[in-house]
């Protein structure tokens, strides 16, 4: 990004410009109202629970709340989506709360951090390069993140390649985000199917372990991270191939229930061969 002056003057610069455009977003009163709210609740007469909170003993909320509003995307539930982004955000600003009340960072430091980033980012949009495409703009991102990795090593360690994906992402994710960076550093198959062959042996090497042994997980592990690679190299999100199929078992076996139902009978009453007929019936259905 070419600019004079500080990166600071950049960004104040950035956002006289935005502000100038028509529509542009202006006070939020709403959100200040939330976050006083949210700092009432940690005050020494506010409540018990928010009180106890640390950032360790909400972690939890954080993920199930942002997967939450991921179902209501997928749902196309717009009125539930609305809810479930606050939810969200609550859990943003509790943690903002509590690491502004242990004098770690602030609301306003999360803000600006963010913002400055996202300016930084967006050589294509807030500077003199082009990209016209979204491609073209994840490069622009990805190029960015490279040199902000390069000056972090100046400084100091230069952090590994995967030292940015998150361990808490879930597995499949992380899999896939893993084998993507490995590749882009040249550890990678020549072809889709030298990858099938590594899932061939994975499974041979997990055939040969004992069975309910913690070498069988393991071996097991591999072949999921060698199909993920599949995945990955067929421009298939593993993720959500997964959660596409979860959705799919969970729809095909309401119906099941339902037809069980109908005839009078409890789904555990149902024997496995008249449960295979019930679920070629439902598979049936949904392709007709």
């Amino acid at each position: 990004m070419t600019t004079t002056g500080t990166f600071e003057e950049t960004v104040a610069r950035v956002d006289a410009q935005t502000r100038e455009r028509a529509g542009a977003p202006a006070g939020h009163p709403e959100f200040d109202q939330l976050v006083r709210t949210i700092w009432r609740l940690r005050q020494s007469d506010g409540c018990p629970w928010d009180k106890a909170q640390t950032h360790r003993s909400i972690t939890k909320n954080m993920v199930e709340e942002a997967y939450e509003a991921v179902d209501a995307i997928l749902a196309d539930d717009v009125p539930h989506l609305r809810e479930e982004l606050g939810d969200v955000l609550e859990q943003v600003l509790l943690h903002a709360q509590i690491a502004s009340d242990d004098g770690e960072f602030t609301l306003d430091d999360v803000c600006r951090e963010l913002n400055e980033k996202l300016v930084r980012r967006h050589p294509h949009v807030f500077g003199d390069e082009v990209a016209t495409t979204a491609d073209g703009a994840l490069d622009a991102w990805d190029e960015v993140k490279r040199q902000e990795r390069e000056a972090h090593g100046e400084a100091g360690e230069e952090p590994g390649l995967l030292d940015s994906v998150p361990i808490s992402l879930p597995a499949l994710m992380q899999a896939q985000k893993i084998s993507k960076r490995a590749a882009k550093a040249g550890f990678e198959w020549d072809t889709v199917a030298d990858i099938w062959d590594k899932v061939a042996e994975e499974r041979a090497e997990f055939e040969r372990e004992e069975r309910g042994s913690e070498a069988a997980a393991e071996e097991f592990g591999d072949i999921l991270f060698a199909l993920v690679n599949v995945a990955r190299r067929e421009d298939i999100d593993a993720e959500e191939a997964l959660a596409a199929s979860n959705r799919k078992f969970r729809r095909r076996w309401a119906a099941i229930e339902q037809a069980a139902r109908e005839e009078g009978l409890a789904v555990e009453e149902v024997s496995t061969e008249e449960l295979n007929v019930l679920w070629d019936r439902v598979k049936a259905d949904e392709r007709g």
